[in-house]
């Protein structure tokens, strides 16, 4: 008889390590198919990522989560300076053996993702953007209130859901109430959370007053001329990176795909994890 082999999930996978550059990255691996790279948000690590939204994608992707160095679980210097967190994504992949892969990012991690599609556009065969910005000067702002909550030292589900769900909007607190057990449901071996001595330094640091994503590489000139395919997924209510920033870049980039879902937040994988995992595989299916 044959014996049947569970497969892992975003629960219940095995945290791994690679060395690289004088520091240990720590990642996760789940899913068959072509290789798919997750870069995380502000503050998060690896047990920020939804695992509904995770087991999905792992459907149609080998799915890869890491923490960035210095966070979580990972070793070496902490920063959100976004040329270094594309190094780690760099790093990793080098280290992974992955020559070309899709490239996926959350908020600051969608910017970290730019970063590196535009460095090392060979690597990236298509590039999926959550909740984040687009190079250059942003005319629709921030909403105040997404500072003033996402840096108080521990979030609470209201606290999530203002910064990642729409809170007027009864399906989506309840999608929020949903996705905070989830998230909770892994109880070993858990990425710890950044402390606030830890990420108000580097956020300092890395922050620029004129722009949320300075284009001082080229990188919008490098998005109206590439040929690797770019979805945005957003929600109609984005507290932090307003959609309406993308929308004058509907006929600027060639490859821009723009997506938008319903009374949603920051996090619309996390309120629609099938969804948004199903359109990415088709995204990653569908031809140039």
């Amino acid at each position: 008889m044959d014996q049947i082999v569970t497969r892992p999930t975003a629960a219940t996978v095995t945290t791994q390590f690679v060395e690289t550059g004088g520091r240990k990255l720590a990642y996760r691996v789940i899913g068959d198919g072509p290789p798919l790279v997750l870069a995380l948000r502000f503050r998060g690590v690896m047990d920020s990522w939804d695992p509904a939204f995770l087991d999905a994608l792992s459907a149609d992707f080998t799915v890869i989560t890491f923490d960035y160095s210095g966070l979580g679980q990972s070793t070496g210097t902490p920063s959100y300076i976004r040329a270094r967190m594309a190094e780690d994504i760099y790093d990793l992949a080098d280290a992974l053996g992955l020559e070309s892969f899709v490239l996926g990012g959350w908020s600051i991690g969608g910017i970290a993702a730019q970063v590196f599609t535009a460095t090392y556009p060979e690597r990236v065969s298509r590039l999926v953007l959550i909740g984040t910005v687009p190079p250059g000067p942003q005319p629709h702002p921030m909403e105040p209130v997404f500072l003033r909550t996402a840096l108080k030292p521990d979030y609470d589900l209201e606290d999530e859901t203002l910064l990642f769900f729409e809170p007027e909007s009864a399906t989506s607190r309840e999608a929020a109430r949903a996705s905070n057990e989830r998230i909770a449901a892994r109880t070993a071996d858990r990425s710890p959370v950044i402390a606030p001595e830890v990420f108000i330094p580097i956020l300092q640091e890395s922050n620029d007053p004129t722009a949320a994503f300075p284009d001082r590489g080229g990188y919008a000139a490098f998005f109206e001329t590439t040929r690797i395919p770019i979805l945005v997924i957003s929600g109609d209510h984005e507290i932090v990176f307003p959609v309406e920033n993308w929308h004058a870049l509907n006929r600027k980039w060639p490859t821009l795909h723009l997506f938008v879902l319903p009374q949603t937040g920051h996090g619309p994988q996390h309120q629609y994890p099938d969804v948004t995992a199903d359109l990415i595989a088709s995204f990653a299916r569908s031809e140039r």
